[in-house]
C-alpha cells in the first residue's frame, strides 16, 4: 500500500529506543563449572569490569567453598548512555567433589524460582508497572580443556539444564590446547551433544526464518567456542590490548584469531 502523506511510522523506532534507554536493560548470566577454569575471569572480561566476585580485602579473592552454592552478584553498568542491570550468578564448588551426584539440583532449583517468581508477579490483578526481571537468560558452561571429550558430568548437566535455559558451553583455557586438539575436542563434543540429543543455544526449533537459520547455523558450527580469559592489558605493537602474558608471546583475547572470545560475546550481547 503507497502513502500519499506522511504518517510517521518510522518515528516509532526512536519512541521505542527513547523509552527502553529510559528504563535500561537487565541481563542475568549465569556461569558454571568447576574451580579454577576461570569462571570470574571470563565474566569480567565479557564486561570489561570487575564485575565477578568481589574481595573482601583489596587484592585478595575470596576463598570458595566447596560445596554447590549459589552466589548473585548486582551491578548497573553504563556505555555511552546505555544502562545495564547486571546480575552475575556464580556457582561455586559445582563438580569439585568425589561424589558429584545431584550436584545440579541447587542450580535446577534457582532457575525455577525465579521462572515462579516472575511468574506470580504476572499474574497478579494490579502488577508492577515493570516487573523486576530474576530470570536466568543464559547459563555460560565451561568444558575443561581435557582434549578427549566430555565427562559423563558434563552430557548429565547439560542434559537437565537445557531443558529448561539457554545453556552456552564453552571451552576454558583454550591456550592450553594445540589448534588441532582444539579443532578435534570441538568435533568430539559436537558428536556427544548430538548423540545424547542436548540441544544448546541457539536451538533450531526457535529459528523463525531462513536468515534466522542462516546466522545461527554458523554460531552452532563453531560451539562450544574455544575461549580465554583475562582481565589485564598489555601493550601490543603500541597499543593496549586484554591478554595473557607467555614466555612465548601475548594471548590477545579479542583477536579472533587467538581465540574465540569475541564470537561468545556477539552471541551474549
Amino acid at each position: 500500500c503507497q502513502l500519499f502523506g506522511y504518517v510517521g511510522i518510522e518515528a516509532v523506532l526512536d519512541q521505542m529506543k527513547i523509552k527502553t534507554m529510559k528504563t535500561g536493560f537487565e541481563f542475568n548470566i549465569m556461569v558454571v563449572g568447576q574451580s579454577g577454569l576461570g569462571k570470574s575471569t571470563m565474566v569480567n572480561t565479557l564486561f570489561k569490569s570487575k564485575v565477578s566476585r568481589k574481595a573482601s580485602q583489596p587484592g585478595q579473592e575470596e576463598r570458595i567453598p566447596k560445596t554447590v552454592q549459589l552466589q548473585s552478584i548486582t551491578h548497573v553498568i553504563e556505555e555511552k548512555g546505555v544502562k545495564m542491570k547486571l546480575t552475575v550468578t556464580d556457582t561455586p564448588g559445582f563438580g569439585d567433589q568425589i561424589n558429584n551426584e545431584n550436584c545440579w539440583d541447587p542450580i535446577i532449583k534457582y532457575i525455577n524460582e525465579q521462572y515462579e517468581r516472575y511468574l506470580r508477579e504476572e499474574i497478579l490483578i494490579t502488577r508492577k508497572r515493570k516487573i523486576p526481571d530474576t530470570r536466568v537468560h543464559g547459563c555460560v558452561y565451561f568444558v575443561p580443556p581435557t582434549g578427549h571429550w566430555l565427562r559423563p558430568l558434563d552430557l548429565e548437566f547439560m542434559r537437565r539444564l537445557s531443558k529448561i535455559v539457554n545453556v552456552v558451553p564453552v571451552i576454558a583455557k583454550a591456550d592450553t590446547l594445540t589448534l588441532e586438539e582444539r579443532a578435534e575436542f570441538k568435533q568430539r563434543i559436537q558428536e556427544d551433544l548430538k548423540t545424547h540429543a542436548i540441544s544448546v543455544y541457539p536451538q533450531e526449533d526457535f529459528d523463525q526464518d531462513p536468515d534466522d537459520r542462516a546466522l545461527n547455523d554458523r554460531i552452532r558450527e563453531k560451539i562450544p567456542f574455544a575461549v580465554v580469559g583475562a582481565d589485564q592489558e598489555h601493550q601490543v605493537n603500541g597499543k593496549r590490548v586484554l591478554g595473557r602474558k607467555t614466555k612465548w608471546g601475548i594471548i590477545e583475547v579479542e583477536n579472533p584469531a587467538h581465540c574465540e572470545f569475541p564470537l561468545l560475546r556477539d552471541l551474549l550481547i
